[in-house]
């Protein structure tokens, strides 16, 4: 099979590679995100894709942020991107005619990439979360990618976890998100420093640093096992696998892939997620129970695996 180009628009930088069909990076490239200027991203993914073709180049993925429609040709909102039905996939086929342009949304593609080349490789279903700033999600049901009936499907962290709970910023309350993102483990952070007892080492980190915790102090601590720092992550950790119970009673994956930052954390984190997923899972004993594993591919999925579903649609377009 043909090689591909995959391109990954985050809100600070736009990645691209070409993707050959074992998942492999063979060239790359990067510039900043314009993400107040629609008109300026067009133009850097276009001259990306330009830098990046040796002329035998026919499909161009690209992977972006944000809520789309069913045919995956409009970004409807993007939290980070100022776009606002935004026809990406038009705009990009007509200033490169020569090639297929494929778009997606970014964390199923990176999904995607973890169930062909990564830590799903070998099963046939897969729910990958992604815990980062925020909760992002890929679903990959009998070998087939979920969009949804609207194209909006697989955003795990807007699935309600508490009822009532804390405001989340797509409108609703007690969503995942607020409770299972990098965003929630400092948020725990700092309320465990303020509280003192165990959260002493917390409170010193943020003194130290002028007042301000970020994931790489909360990161140092959870590794040299300070308990304030483990705590924290064991609550989430715990609320987390009481999400995945849920989600595993209605999709029943073999395999649970865990990415982002926040997985950095390895089996610390791991090891309570499975613990409260078979605590909570229905039905316990009766049916087979899915694996758990770290994402693999950690920041090249995007491109990887924009490029192989742009290679997948030429093969069957």
């Amino acid at each position: 099979m043909a090689n591909a180009i995959g391109i990954d628009i985050g809100g600070t930088k736009i990645a691209g590679g070409v993707v050959d069909d074992d998942g492999r990076i063979l060239a790359a490239g990067r510039t900043p995100t314009q993400a107040s200027d629609p008109d300026a991203i067009i133009e850097d993914v276009v001259a990306m894709v330009r830098s990046l073709d040796d002329g035998s180049i026919s499909s161009v993925g690209v992977a972006a942020p944000g809520f789309f429609d069913a045919t995956r040709s409009t970004v409807y909102y993007s939290p980070n991107i100022a776009w606002r039905n935004e026809p990406l996939q038009a705009r990009l086929a007509a200033r490169l005619p020569d090639k297929v342009v494929t778009i997606e949304n970014d964390a199923n593609a990176a999904g995607w990439a973890e169930f062909r080349f990564g830590a799903g490789r070998e099963e046939r279903s897969m729910v990958m979360v992604t815990i980062g700033t925020g909760v992002g999600g890929a679903i990959v049901l009998d070998d087939r990618l979920l969009t949804g009936g609207f194209g909006s499907g697989a955003e795990l962290g807007h699935m309600r976890l508490i009822p009532d709970g804390l405001p989340c910023g797509c409108g609703a309350r007690g969503c995942v998100e607020q409770y299972c993102s990098g965003n929630a483990l400092l948020r725990l952070a700092n309320e465990a420093a303020d509280a003192g007892g165990d959260g002493a080492a917390l409170a010193r980190a943020r003194a130290a640093a002028g007042g301000l915790l970020n994931g790489h102090h909360v990161s140092a601590l959870l590794e040299s096992g300070d308990p304030g720092a483990l705590r924290c992550l064991n609550e989430l950790a715990d609320l987390l696998g009481q999400a995945l119970a849920s989600m595993s009673a209605i999709l029943d994956p073999n395999i649970f892939v865990i990415g982002g930052g926040v997985a950095q954390a390895g089996d610390l984190l791991l090891d309570p997620v499975r613990e409260a997923f078979l605590t909570h899972l229905p039905a316990r004993g009766f049916h087979p129970e899915p694996s758990f594993s770290i994402a693999q591919l950690v920041n090249d999925a995007g491109v990887i695996g924009a490029g192989d579903l742009a290679r997948s649609a030429l093969v069957l377009g």
